[in-house]
């Protein structure tokens, strides 16, 4: 399992690309194209801008934007200097945001100045002051000192950063021969990205990949029959691991030719189906949905689709995956967590529908699957319901200065206890099933509720809080916050959503709020949440599946 792939360091991929397929499309953005060639030189000039602004080797380098060409371009940059890109979810807002600047220790935060009603740069003004006045070479903020620079992407300059242009223009400064040996200076056992989960802990988790997730994107392109002819329509977001693996690095890998959106809008999607001619498409059930639904879907051309993935198993995905074959595409299921990739599991293009709308997939080459009983740790029979326990070489290499939740996800035996509910076919066939876990699956996004839970605790008129998921047609399932009211205060449910509504990310919002008296409780005196959850779904008139 050591022996992973050959060792090729990430960035290389985009001088293999510019080789191989020169002149040949490679991204699409917003009515404007580029050639492998063209994104190899866009990729270079970054690169070097970085040098000059003083990035440094191993340094964390912290990437909150909204889909865009620069995303990509910082993305093989970032990495071509041998430091560790630290993308960051676009939905979070301050409290969010200062957390994983603080822990992932970023010395570069490169942002826009805002994208549609989001003031990007005004939340960071919000936790940095220092912005206003400080020296942009070297802020070093009270909140974060490790913090060095904060670059801005926008139509004007602005006091206290680095513009953009301040990058690119700095390049002229750096020969490409000095970016040559930085690059040929980094390791590919070394990580290169930190990617930020939502944990069991109440915070997100940051986990560390190294280069060897390349081979997982290789098989995976195999086992959907990509190659150079295909389009990817991307309109995931690049921060979250699906969206970086399937858009860049999958197109880098294949050459095949990314059709990249800022976001998810079902309309424009299925123009650009049809005027871009895209043969693939991704997405959880909601986007499946989304797409299906619109009225403009039947009289749109969707003949060039091939596939599609679409992550099925729970019994709420089924009805949108089988409607999906007709109306869209043949798809392919797959099981992923950002902790061992992607997908580690994936079905086949010629995969029963069943296969393809029930199941999870089929274990990926050099990827290991077991299920347990979570309390005995004994392994299971086939067909038996238990937790998911995974081995492979993509496996994080750890949560990022967190070796205790480390240690607790990873046995000695290096399988990830994955706190997820499944069961295991006797011919390898894996399916989802729920999570042990109480992490909620807001349109495909994790939410912790003990994240939630604990910002809730501030409001004055909060006594106790508990947050549940409880069904949505269209995200799967949304937040319900069960609150305990102080003795003499009084306070409304948009009091309640409006409290967070700018600090945590939208899709962590309660959605519903419940005051209550008490909660169900175990003799020990613990909050019986599959009850609460119960009586949540009872007291809203939600159909529950």
């Amino acid at each position: 399992m050591s022996h992973w792939y050959e060792k090729t360091a990430i960035c290389s991929l985009v001088d293999r690309a510019a080789q191989r397929f020169g002149s040949k499309e490679a991204l699409y953005f917003e009515g404007n194209r580029w050639t492998f060639a063209q994104l190899k030189e866009d990729v270079d000039r970054c690169a070097r801008g970085l040098i000059r602004l003083g990035v440094k080797p191993g340094e964390q380098v912290a990437l909150w934007m909204p889909n865009r060409p620069e995303w990509i371009h910082m993305l093989f940059a970032v990495v071509k200097v041998g430091a560790v890109l630290v993308p960051i979810n676009t939905r979070f807002r301050t409290a969010d945001l200062e957390y994983v600047l603080r822990q992932s220790d970023s010395a570069t935060l490169i942002t826009v100045d805002r994208s549609g009603p989001v003031d990007y740069l005004g939340m960071a003004r919000e936790l940095c002051p220092e912005l206003a006045s400080g020296d942009p070479n070297d802020l070093r903020p009270e909140k974060f000192p490790d913090l060095k620079r904060v670059v801005v992407l926008g139509e004007r300059r602005y006091s206290g950063v680095l513009g953009w242009e301040d990058v690119l223009s700095a390049a002229d400064e750096v020969t490409y021969q000095e970016l040559e040996v930085r690059q040929q200076a980094v390791d590919p056992d070394e990580p290169f990205l930190i990617l930020y989960t939502s944990g069991t802990t109440g915070f997100p988790k940051g986990v560390v990949h190294n280069h060897n997730i390349q081979r997982n994107v290789s098989d995976r392109a195999n086992r959907m029959g990509m190659t150079p002819n295909d389009v990817i329509l991307m309109y995931l977001p690049l921060f979250h691991l699906w969206g970086l693996y399937d858009g860049p690095l999958m197109s880098i890998m294949t050459g095949a030719r990314t059709v990249l959106t800022a976001l998810f809008d079902p309309e424009e999607a299925l123009k650009l189906i049809e005027k871009e001619r895209a043969t693939v498409i991704h997405g959880f059930d909601s986007h499946f949905h989304g797409l299906i639904s619109h009225p403009a879907c039947e009289g749109t051309d969707r003949s060039s689709l091939r596939t599609g993935i679409l992550v099925v198993g729970m019994a709420s995905s089924e009805g949108v995956a089988r409607r999906a074959q007709s109306a869209l595409c043949p798809t392919i299921t797959g099981w992923g967590m950002t902790e061992v990739g992607c997908c580690a599991a994936m079905s086949f293009l010629d995969s029963s529908e069943d296969d393809r709308c029930l199941w999870s997939g089929f274990p990926l080459p050099s990827h290991e699957f077991k299920v347990i009983d979570p309390e005995s740790g004994t392994e299971l029979p086939p067909g038996a319901m238990g937790e998911l326990c995974v081995r492979s070489y993509a496996l994080m290499q750890g949560y990022y200065k967190k070796p205790e939740e480390t240690a607790r996800a990873i046995d000695s035996e290096g399988w990830l206890h994955t706190g997820d509910i499944a069961t295991l076919r006797d011919d390898g066939f894996v399916r989802f099933m729920g999570r042990y876990k109480e992490l909620l699956k807001v349109g495909g996004e994790n939410v912790d509720p003990v994240e939630v839970e604990a910002y809730l605790l501030n409001h004055p008129a909060v006594s106790e809080i508990q947050v549940v998921g409880v069904p949505d047609e269209r995200l799967s399932e949304v937040a319900c916050a069960c609150v305990i009211r102080k003795d003499g205060h009084d306070v409304s449910t948009e009091e309640i959503i409006d409290y967070c509504r700018g600090k945590l990310a939208s899709f962590k919002l309660p959605r519903y709020v419940l005051f209550m008296q008490e909660y169900p409780m175990t003799p020990s005196g613990k909050v019986q949440k599959f009850k609460l959850r119960e009586q949540a779904v009872g007291s809203l008139g939600l159909a529950d599946d």
